[in-house]
Formats: structure tokens, C-alpha cells, sequence
């Protein structure tokens, strides 16, 4: 019960981030939580580091490797910008701008390409002339739903692809939710064409040169993206194969990060530069759900006998509704226990990850991608208030939620 009061303090902490005159930083909040939970006896020294999921760690890690060399190199930036500057009108940058950087986050995780991708749209937004609201929005949606069909697309995503029994989890993920995510793009689009539909026209052609900061290190990130679809092509075979077992998911971020690592003369520069808070997040976070796990109080909260409690329907509408209240990843951490007790289907365990996923849409504290994109953002002299994001995001999500839905639950039926 102890651990369990300690997580509702992290959450109303995290909600509200003041203590007094001292601004507290998210990954303060979860590893003050974990350190309680340890020092009040609720999991042992010893039990708290075997609880820290040594393959997602790893797999984030070199992820970031990777993404800090295409910020640092200019390379993603200067793809983007190439991307871009073929858009003729608002409508067909936002296209662009929503399926581009969501198959982007599908392979370089949603919170890499929020870092990364809010200068980008900043910068297009002074560039055409754009309410920068309309850029920041469509970012946020963007990555969070895209990274929603690919079981490297976002942390709560790689939970369930390690955890969760899958035995071919590109397969789950792209065969079920592929065609369903694109149609969630797409409402995006829809929706703000609704909301701002006078920032909708004609674009001027503005040749812009954007050369690399770093010519040899964007040579290493050409390596590394394209070791990151050999090896999943490679994982995929090795499935079909009867071997998927022993290639594991963290194989892929290991190989990703070794050219920049080996190759680049910026090496160390790249380790210092990669987000070191969102790993400590992740351990701490590892630590205190194994302390809640423990403690018996989702058990007993979720009945294990309940057929229900493993339905798609069920398991999308918790995703969503929890997830507001626990963040996304924590959610998964504690609610992926009950379903794999269960023996809980691949259809289940790829709704749970498309319900925690697109429950990020619903409000600014729903991801951390959001949080990412509006803090950098304010950093450029921009940002969006709580109001406008609700707005657009309470209908958006009911929208992906029927979506995922109709796709999971009553398509296979038919």
C-alpha cells in the first residue's frame, strides 16, 4: 500500500511539477519516487536493480545515439528540409509534415523525432507563414500516432514488444495497425483543416540552401539508418525462420549506435549529448511499478478471472482513460503483469500498445513527446496553450480511438 501512495504522489507531483519556489523536473519526480520506495522497505536494493529492463534501456540508449548524430550532423533536418520545399499549399505541407515525421517516429521513436522536429516546423512555420500552433499541434499528433505501429516507435510500444510474449512483433504491429494508423494521420489533417482553416493556401516557391553541419557525421547517420532496415528486414526473416527468438530487438539499437560510436570522431560528444534524464526516468520508473506490482494493489484492483479485463474494447478504453492519469508507460509497465498472467493474445497486447499510444493525444501531460515539443518550443518564443490542445485532442482521440477499434475488434469478427 506504501508503494502505491508513493506513485500517486509522483503523478499529482508530475501533474503539477512546483514544490514551493522549486520547479521539479519529471525525472527528478519518478527517481525520488523509486528512492522512497527502496529506503521504505517496499523492494529491495537488490530486486530494484533486477527489476530495471536491461533491454529497453539498452535499446534507448542507442536510439538516442542515432538521433543526437542526425540533430548534431544537420541530417535529419537538411531531409526534412528537402522534403518540404517541394509543398506548394498548406494542405500538402501538412500531408507531408504529418506522414513524414510519422513513419519517422515508427523507426527512431516518437520522443527522438519531437526533439528534433520542432525546430523543423518552427522553421516552416516562419518560413510560409504559418500558425505556429497549426505546425506544433500537427508535430505532436504526428509522432505520437505514427510511433503507435511499430514496436520500436515509442517506450510503452518496445514494453509490450519484449515482454509481452509476441513472437513476430513487426509483424503484430505493422500487419494490425498499419492501415489504421495512416487513417488516423489522416484524420489529423482533417481535423485541423477544421480548426485552422484560414492558415489553408497557396504557398510561395522560397528556395532555401540548408547544407550539413557536419558532412562526415551525417555519412555515419546514412549508415546507421540504413543498418536499422537491414536489421529489421533481418528480424523479420529470422522470424519466418523459427529464429526470431535470438535475435533480440536491442540487437537493432546496438548495431544503429556502433558507426557513430566507432566511426565518427565525435563519439564522445554524442554519448554526452543523448537524453541521460529519460534513461534515468526509465530505470526509476522500473523500480517503482515493480514496487506497486508487488504490493498486490493492481491485482486486486484488475480481476484476473475476468474474461473481459483482456477484451480489446476493454483494454483500449483503459489504455486511453488510465493512461491520462499514470502517463502512458507507467500504464503499461503496471498493466502488462495482469494481461501476460492471463495469456493474453497478440490482438490484445497490440491494442494495448495503439490505446496507451493514442491516449498521448488527448492532453499535453497524455505523452512525453508532448511535453518535449512544447518545452522546446517555448524555448523558440512559440508554444500551445492546455486549452488548444484539448480542444483539438478530445475529438481526435474519441475519433482514433473508433478507429483502432472498428480495425482490432470488429474487422477480424466479420
Amino acid at each position: 500500500m506504501i508503494s502505491t501512495l508513493i506513485l500517486l504522489l509522483v503523478l499529482v507531483l508530475i501533474a503539477f511539477r512546483q514544490v514551493g519556489g522549486i520547479r521539479l523536473k519529471i525525472w527528478q519526480i519518478m527517481t525520488g519516487g523509486a528512492i522512497a520506495a527502496v529506503a521504505l522497505g517496499e523492494i529491495s536494493p537488490v530486486d530494484a536493480i533486477r527489476s530495471i529492463n536491461a533491454d529497453v534501456m539498452i535499446f534507448l540508449a542507442g536510439m538516442f545515439v542515432v538521433g543526437e548524430a542526425m540533430r548534431q550532423s544537420g541530417y535529419l533536418f537538411y531531409l526534412t528540409n528537402r522534403l518540404f520545399g517541394r509543398a506548394d499549399s498548406t494542405d500538402e505541407l501538412l500531408i507531408m509534415l504529418l506522414f513524414g515525421m510519422g513513419m519517422l517516429s515508427a523507426f527512431l521513436m516518437n520522443d527522438t523525432i519531437a526533439i528534433i522536429g520542432t525546430p523543423v516546423v518552427l522553421y516552416l512555420s516562419r518560413l510560409h507563414r504559418v500558425a505556429p500552433a497549426l505546425m506544433l499541434l500537427s508535430l505532436a499528433f504526428a509522432v505520437t500516432i505514427g510511433s503507435a505501429m511499430s514496436p520500436i516507435g515509442n517506450p510503452q510500444n518496445l514494453l509490450i514488444a519484449i515482454d509481452g510474449g509476441l513472437d513476430n512483433p513487426f509483424a503484430d504491429f505493422f500487419g494490425n495497425l498499419f492501415i489504421p494508423t495512416c487513417i488516423n494521420l489522416f484524420i489529423v489533417y482533417l481535423l485541423m483543416k477544421a480548426f485552422y482553416r484560414n492558415e489553408f493556401r497557396r504557398l510561395d516557391q522560397i528556395h532555401v540552401s540548408c547544407s550539413l553541419s557536419d558532412e562526415n557525421l551525417a555519412r555515419v547517420c546514412r549508415i546507421s539508418l540504413a543498418t536499422i532496415v537491414v536489421l529489421i528486414l533481418l528480424k523479420i526473416v529470422a522470424v519466418m525462420l523459427g529464429a526470431g527468438e535470438s535475435f533480440r530487438l536491442t540487437y537493432i539499437a546496438v548495431a544503429a549506435a556502433l558507426p557513430v560510436i566507432t566511426l565518427s570522431n565525435r563519439r564522445w560528444e554524442m554519448l554526452r549529448g543523448i537524453d541521460w534524464e529519460t534513461l534515468i526516468f526509465f530505470a526509476s520508473m522500473f523500480v517503482l511499478m515493480e514496487a506497486v506490482w508487488r504490493s498486490g494493489f493492481i491485482q486486486e484492483s484488475l480481476s484476473l478471472e475476468s474474461d473481459g479485463i483482456a477484451s480489446v474494447s476493454m483494454v483500449l478504453g483503459l489504455s486511453v482513460t488510465l493512461s491520462q492519469l499514470v502517463s502512458n508507460v507507467p500504464f503499461v509497465a503496471l498493466y502488462l503483469p495482469v494481461l501476460d498472467q492471463i495469456g493474453a493474445t497478440a490482438q490484445t497486447m497490440v491494442a494495448l500498445a495503439a490505446g496507451s499510444t493514442i491516449a498521448g493525444n488527448l492532453s499535453v501531460l497524455g505523452a512525453a513527446s508532448n511535453v518535449i515539443i512544447i518545452q522546446n518550443a517555448e524555448k523558440d518564443g512559440a508554444t500551445i496553450t492546455f486549452l488548444e490542445f484539448v480542444k483539438a485532442g478530445i475529438p481526435l482521440t474519441a475519433a482514433n480511438l473508433a478507429v483502432y477499434w472498428l480495425f482490432l475488434e470488429i474487422w477480424p469478427a466479420l
